[in-house]
């Protein structure tokens, strides 16, 4: 078979098309879970601890029973049956300290808690009700007796010598201690360097903010047996597999999952939480559909939130710049209980990732995963990896600090040659394909680096300090392959599929097992798709997140819908053109080496007036006239795609920012990032995620922060007091790209979506540290807010 596809491929795949969804988006014409309004729905509220540690002496329910409208009121006690919420992802070589599940996953965090309550938020008991004002008003009648527990909030606090006890499995609240790299050799190159540097890194607890909170409605067929969820999730057939099987102890054939429209997740709604079984179970009692829908306040309480982690690292090296050593101890808060894939988050992602875009001899990472009295830890943008490369980054601008050197040269001097790939960085990561020097250099070129010196000066009679910060990552995406994260500790088969369907009028449907939450998956498989078999992306359409009808994934995270169910749609589509040519063959009356495929049709190679369209195969294939019984009728293919490793994305950003002398506040000016994902299939999306990864990254290095009093209770439970970027607050951004192709996928395709999270907050406070470097200021910790660096400016210690 020869093809004629140039053309074509070069107006399809990696072109910038419009999102095919943000019109319906923009008109709010999208349904949402609080959309959803089936017939009889009752509506559900929960009730969630008002102290952060404390027995449950009692609930009366009594009051609240009696209120208008009230259905039902249920605790702990009325669902002895239903299994704790499981935890897949037990990094390896940690034990376990819960009771086993099936399949030997340990489970912890009960739907209801009866006895013991272990964070602000924890849900005690549910009121269901005519109207969500019914519901509220029955909530407030509850009483609990509590008898009060000591709090601790902090992981090296939960870890001292007698902290209050959380858990009687889990002794001293230590979850897990984990460890990656060269103990020995790394502490021997420390102890040999000519330098070393050492910094003290908090890296603060964030509360994901999508503009959709979770939401979930149950409904329970009787005649049938069945359960159906509609829920805000990131996985809907992995929630499917969670909840019949390890928690409500129902056939799987009986649970069906739909994620209608999602409104945003960064991560916190590929999580199990108690209400997704809960609307069941209460649909179940009750005969008629569930419906709960969170408030931002109980956002904030409940779902999960991201990074925390408290640390000592050190970097070693010589004095002309070589980087020979890294060590990193970390303080991880879960919070109160392990969440879905919480410890593997604190764990795996941050401390194999540490090393970064830099080729250091000797790494070592160790991981004291503890549990603190707050809401459970979760992914959040750029999960482990922004952590790695804060710390990373943080400690090379110490080094060059320490040693007289450039920050730049330093970095260039160990960048990990292009010649060196693969690359195995010596903690668990084989890096696939990449031009570091290439990539960086472009964005210095880009962000006029040279000319930083006259820049400076021109601010400082204006009375800003201008400050530039550099920070270079290499984030792991693309999550399978399944063998090597079954070795990681998570259980689940990680890999991808997709089905494509080609009908009798040449229309075409993908369906895929991903879910979208506003990554614009529509449009880019509908690329993908069109572009493997010649045809015009608008006659195809992609249906995703129904567990009825769509073929298994793992869902949306970690960067991997496009180079994992984009090599699925590619590799089904190829089937199915590999099915349209011998077709086509047949049809013409010629060897099948004769056949063109363009235009998604098939004609005589030398005679293109002997020609089938796509739309003629299409339908010929339908009826199976005239077919050779090697050639099935009809055009519907499935492909299930597990890659050989992961892929790598990796960039280099550069904050500029202006500190007001006078008010100690911070502007970032300029910002420049050169990022490569590999082959894109859709540049104005991926840009689009830049920018806002960027922005989220900002927003940690300046002002977010979830801020618990010594009680356990968030003082930042609303956007009141938590505060997040904003347009103005977001500078002027020169983007670029550098484009290093993943062997591991057929696409050439790296992550994109939540890379740009991972290096903003290093570049911001290095950038902050550089304007302040005359002051003797050699850190400060995040958020960068004016007070923090007003104080810093006036010569007080941190």
């Amino acid at each position: 078979m020869s093809t004629a596809t140039g053309e074509h491929r070069r107006r399809v795949l990696g072109q910038p098309l419009d999102s095919r969804e943000d019109p319906q988006l923009l008109r709010g014409e999208a349904t949402y879970v609080a959309d959803i309004d089936l017939p009889g729905t009752a509506h559900m509220a929960i009730l969630g601890s008002e102290l952060a540690h404390a027995r449950i002496l009692g609930i009366e329910t009594k009051a609240a029973e009696a209120m208008p409208g009230v259905l039902k009121v249920a605790t702990a006690a009325d669902f002895p049956d239903v299994m704790p919420l499981p935890c897949i992802w037990v990094p390896g070589g940690v034990e376990s300290h819960f009771p086993p599940h099936p399949y030997g996953l340990p489970g912890a965090r009960p739907v209801l808690s009866g006895d013991t309550v272990r964070h602000v938020g924890d849900p005690l008991a549910v009121v269901v009700a005519e109207t969500p004002r019914q519901a509220a008003a029955a909530l407030a009648a509850l009483h609990v007796e509590y008898e009060p527990l000591p709090v601790v909030t902090r992981a090296d606090d939960a870890l001292a010598p007698g902290a209050p006890q959380l858990h009687e499995a889990v002794p001293g609240n230590l979850n897990a201690y984990w460890t990656c790299g060269d103990k020995d050799r790394t502490d021997a190159a420390i102890a040999a360097a000519e330098v070393t540097v050492e910094l003290d890194l908090v890296n603060q607890r964030t509360i994901n903010s999508p503009i959709e909170p979770r939401g979930a409605v149950g409904v329970h067929d009787a005649a049938t047996g069945e359960y159906t969820l509609y829920a805000s999730t990131q996985g809907p057939h992995n929630h499917r597999f969670l909840l019949s099987a390890l928690v409500l102890g129902i056939p799987f054939d009986k649970l069906r999952v739909i994620a209608p429209t999602v409104g945003g997740s960064f991560g916190t709604k590929g999580y199990l939480y108690p209400d997704m079984a809960l609307v069941l179970l209460l649909s179940k009692a009750l005969g008629r559909p569930v419906k709960w829908v969170d408030t931002r306040t109980g956002l904030m309480n409940s779902t999960v939130q991201g990074r925390d982690h408290r640390q000592h690292v050190t970097l070693a090296g010589t004095r002309d710049g070589r980087i020979t050593a890294v060590r990193c101890t970390s303080y991880a808060n879960l919070g109160a209980y392990p969440s879905t894939i919480g410890p593997g988050v604190a764990t795996a992602l941050m401390g194999r990732s540490i090393t970064g875009m830099y080729a250091v001899e000797a790494a070592f990472c160790e991981v004291y995963a503890a549990f603190p009295n707050t809401v459970p830890l979760g992914a959040q943008r750029g999960s482990g990896r922004a952590e790695a490369a804060f710390l990373m980054e943080r400690l090379v601008d110490r080094y060059a600090a320490e040693i007289g050197m450039d920050p730049a040269e330093v970095r260039r001097r160990n960048l990990v040659p292009a010649e060196a790939f693969p690359y195995d960085n010596g903690l668990g990561w084989t890096y696939d394909s990449g031009n570091y020097r290439e990539n960086f250099d472009r964005a210095l070129e880009l962000a006029g680096y040279a000319a930083m010196p006259a820049r400076r000066a021109e601010a400082r009679p204006r009375g800003k300090r201008l400050g530039v910060g550099l920070a270079t990552y290499v984030a792991v995406c693309g999550v399978g392959p399944s063998t090597r994260m079954s070795q990681e500790g998570m259980l689940g088969g990680t890999w991808e599929s997709a089905n494509i369907r080609i009908h009798p009028t040449g229309e075409v449907a993908v369906t895929v097992g991903s879910a979208s939450t506003g990554q614009s998956h529509g449009t880019v498989f509908a690329q993908v798709a069109a572009e493997e078999l010649g045809i015009d992306p608008a006659a195809v359409q992609v249906y995703e997140g129904d567990t009825r009808g769509a073929p298994y994934g793992q869902g949306t995270y970690g960067s991997r819908s496009y180079s994992m169910a984009g090599p699925a749609v590619a590799l089904t589509a190829r089937k199915l053109k590999a099915k349209l040519v011998r077709a086509g063959a047949v049809l013409l009356g010629i060897p099948e080496d004769k056949v063109v495929h363009a235009g998604g049709g098939v004609h005589e190679e030398g005679n293109p007036a002997n020609a089938k369209t796509f739309a003629e195969l299409a339908m010929a294939l339908w009826y199976g006239w005239g077919l050779p019984p090697e050639i099935e009728p009809a055009l519907d293919e499935t492909t299930h795609f597990d890659p050989p490793d992961f892929n790598y994305p990796f960039g280099t950003h550069v904050a500029v920012v202006e500190v007001d002398e006078l008010t100690g506040e911070t502007e970032v000016v300029a910002y420049t990032a050169v990022d490569d994902a590999g082959h894109i299939g859709n540049p104005t999306i991926v840009q689009g995620q830049i920018e806002g990864s960027i922005v989220h990254g900002l927003g940690q290095a300046l002002m977010e922060a979830a801020v618990y009093d010594p009680e356990g209770r968030l003082l930042t439970a609303d956007l009141t007091g938590y505060a997040l970027p904003r347009a103005t607050d977001a500078p002027f951004f020169a983007l670029d790209k550098t484009v290093t192709p993943s062997p591991h996928n057929p696409l050439g395709a790296k992550g994109a979506g939540e890379i740009a999270t991972v290096p903003p907050a290093a570049a911001v406070t290095n950038a902050v540290v550089d304007a302040l470097s005359d002051l003797g200021v050699r850190h400060i910790d995040m958020p960068l807010t004016p007070e923090k660096v007003w104080r810093r400016l006036r010569g007080e210690a941190q």
